[in-house]
């Protein structure tokens, strides 16, 4: 259903409204859509859009350049940036210490929980473990503004209680996680918003109507806004961030570097651009994050031309293997040099009801995972689940007595671009290869169907995870395109159109007792996009632009 603004005898109102369009209605979206508001979103739009597309443009031209043989490599241009000395802007009291954050969706339900966790951080998250649809951006919204306030409950049906609800709450705000809120990156639009018929960024959509409802709030109780930036490749874009967000302190009335962001280093392009990132938000960034799957989701994306450059199947590409250690520790020994946290990565475990064996094994790779990043250096980790922010705190506090360890300097690091490219050794087993199928099908189906974060074989996939597992089909199989031997699973089964499809049909019968999966009922169309996809010549860039459409 359309939903134009209609003039009004208000003049001030028509000229707030003027240009504006919202294609679909939700609940409660008049409270935050006010005439001031999209007045406020229609500048943001008309000042930075002809600067994203160029980007973006810019972006298509990169990997042109990737596709026909060039590998990425340090700037020769910037090389005076990365020699020079200097350090970014002074942390703010409510980031020194970030050992344990834990991220998830913007429903008022996880917000709740996430805020009252036990975590340092929590990061509210719109972009990969948020499905866009119109119902869930708003709701979102209205979440973190009530959580602002310190007003937010929800209440949910529990038969297995006397009153037969479960009412949630949030506990005082001294005991509560520090709030980051991730909008969606640069490459992504916000269809339900339209600005002179063009439609607004979903960045700008997201940041900008969180900071219009929320900045003056938080700058008084010295809590931000702060902000997690993804998807990054280049600090040309973190300057367009820097203007814009510069731009919405001033038409705020905030202190300039009053919002402080976080960048996740998640595509291979940005790791050889960390220091040139910070240095083109030095005014208000406080570190970066290694965004581990997205980074090896970038990687295969990056090398999607390249035959030496083929990955072993996921379970394989662990933090330990050579090429995702120097990212790493060249992120530790960037940040530490400049003032700023390093960030760990994301432990995608879930505890293992039912079976303590299992459990264990899992909890054991998540302990030996958290080790490896405080040992590094790293000042502080990632959780996908609340149960894990135990084991995360010991850790870093048996080994991280201090609130960093940014004098962690981590001068023995000499990263060079062979380094940061070389692919691992592995292989494909046919196990591997069914699962890819099982985790796209399985998290496109729930994204189509509203959920963005989803429990796969005690793994929280998101749309990072469901991204490697697309592209890895989609490389393996369009290996042998230029007359090459293709690929072969470990039982020298060939990986190839015909393997994927037998995994495509006979995935619907193994689903079949699982009735009650998120997005059940969208297995198919599910299905059928990634055979289009996997199929297609050429490799779609994101998932998650063909679904978006799909969505409401």
């Amino acid at each position: 259903m359309s939903a134009v603004l209609q003039s009004t005898p208000d003049a001030q109102h028509d000229a707030q409204t003027e240009g504006i369009q919202l294609t679909l209605e939700a609940p409660g979206q008049s409270q935050l859509l006010t005439p001031a508001a999209l007045a406020f979103l229609r500048d943001l739009h008309q000042r930075f859009e002809p600067r994203r597309q160029a980007l973006l443009q810019a972006r298509a031209t990169r990997q042109a350049s990737f596709d026909a043989g060039v590998s990425p490599d340090f700037r020769a241009d910037t090389a005076a940036i990365r020699a020079a000395d200097w350090k970014v802007a002074p942390i703010p009291a409510a980031l020194q210490d970030r050992r344990v954050e834990i991220t998830g969706p913007v429903d008022p339900k996880m917000v709740i929980n996430a805020l009252n966790s036990g975590a340092n951080v929590y990061m509210a998250d719109f972009e990969d473990s948020t499905s866009p649809t119109w119902a869930n951006l708003i709701e979102g919204q209205h979440a973190l503004r009530k959580a602002v306030a310190g007003t937010l409950d929800w209440t949910v049906l529990d038969e297995s209680r006397p009153d037969g609800s479960k009412h949630y709450t949030l506990k005082p705000e001294a005991e509560r996680a520090v709030l980051c809120v991730r909008p969606r990156g640069w490459h992504l639009d916000e269809k339900h918003v339209l600005v002179d018929g063009n439609r607004i960024s979903a960045s700008l959509f997201d940041a900008g109507l969180f900071a219009f409802h929320n900045a003056a709030t938080l700058a008084a109780k010295d809590r931000g806004p702060y902000l997690y930036l993804p998807k990054l490749q280049s600090m040309e874009e973190a300057a367009l961030w820097e203007v814009s967000l510069a731009h919405i302190e001033t038409a705020l009335g905030l202190a300039h570097g009053q919002i402080k962001v976080t960048v996740l280093i998640e595509t291979l392009p940005a790791a050889f651009e960390m220091d040139e990132i910070l240095h083109a938000l030095r005014a208000r960034i406080v570190g970066l994050n290694c965004g581990r799957w997205d980074y090896i989701f970038s990687y295969i994306k990056t090398f999607r031309a390249h035959h030496d450059k083929v990955l072993p199947e996921r379970a394989q590409v662990s933090m330990t293997q050579p090429f995702l250690k120097a990212y790493s520790e060249l992120l530790i020994r960037t940040c530490h040099r400049r003032g700023a946290h390093a960030m760990g990565g994301m432990a995608a475990q879930i505890p293992i009801s039912g079976d303590a064996e299992a459990n264990d094994a899992a909890m054991a790779r998540v302990r030996a995972d958290k080790f490896r990043e405080v040992t590094a250096g790293h000042d502080g980790t990632w959780v996908a689940h609340p149960a894990l922010i135990p084991l995360a705190r010991e850790i870093f506090d048996a080994r991280m007595p201090e609130a960093h360890q940014q004098h962690v300097l981590r001068d023995d690091v000499k990263v060079t671009r062979d380094d940061l490219i070389k692919p691992p050794l592995g292989t494909i087993t046919r196990a591997g290869f069914e699962n890819n199928v099982e985790v796209c099908v399985r998290y496109l189906a729930a994204w189509l169907d509203g959920s963005g974060c989803v429990p796969i074989h005690w793994l929280m996939e998101d749309a990072a995870t469901a991204e490697i597992a697309r592209t890895q089909l989609w490389q393996w199989i369009h290996y042998a395109d230029d007359g090459r031997e293709p690929l072969s699973l470990d039982d020298e089964t060939p990986v190839d159109s015909a393997l994927l499809d037998r995994a495509l049909i006979s995935l619907p019968g193994k689903l079949q007792d699982r009735l009650r999966l998120p997005g059940a009922s969208r297995i198919n169309e599910a299905i059928g996009m990634l055979d289009r996809l996997t199929h297609a010549e050429t490799l779609a860039e994101f998932l998650t632009l063909p679904a978006y459409e799909r969505l409401d």
